[in-house]
């Protein structure tokens, strides 16, 4: 996003964007939890279940209120229908992650580090449909600092007990 489109973005964008960070961080631990009392691939299973469950609920919320008017949508790429076994991938291997000497912050501070990095690529490379956009030197020590704030909370995120 450039400077002017930042400024130009409505403030819910960030909120709601913010609030993500914090979902997913009450994700992974209680993610962590069901895996703890039972396994990972428990936890991805219930994960996925209980938001079956939810998308349900919510489609038929909206269902009964009126479907709004909209016109026909593209069909989605292939690779697109893919995302749940990314999902289901994250699910499992967080909740392990988050039952090990990393704890949740450790967890969160490389999965961070994890999705800028793959982000600054996909939009190198412009995998995914995205147009191309080469990193700058703005968005190397962007990447930069977010791995040396993962590698403080991992390295020296304990305190004396």
């Amino acid at each position: 996003m450039t400077t002017e489109a930042a400024r130009n973005s409505h403030p819910i964008y960030f909120i709601g964007a913010f609030a993500t960070g914090g979902l997913l961080t009450f994700m992974v631990h209680l993610n962590g939890e069901l895996a703890r009392y039972g396994n990972p691939l428990f936890s991805s299973w219930t994960a996925h279940g209980t938001g079956i469950i939810a998308a349900v609920i919510l489609l038929l919320v909206v269902h009964r209120r009126g479907r709004p008017r909209v016109e026909k949508a593209p069909n989605a790429p292939w690779w697109a229908y893919f995302g749940g076994i990314s999902g289901a991938a994250t699910v499992i291997l967080t909740s392990t992650a988050v039952n090990s000497p990393l704890g949740l912050s450790g967890t969160l501070a490389l999965g961070l580090a994890g999705q800028v990095a793959f982000s600054v690529a996909a939009d190198s490379w412009g995998l995914f449909g995205l147009p191309k956009r080469h990193p700058d030197r703005r968005d190397i020590a962007a990447l930069g600092l977010v791995v040396t704030g993962a590698a403080l909370i991992i390295l020296f995120g304990r305190g004396a007990a």
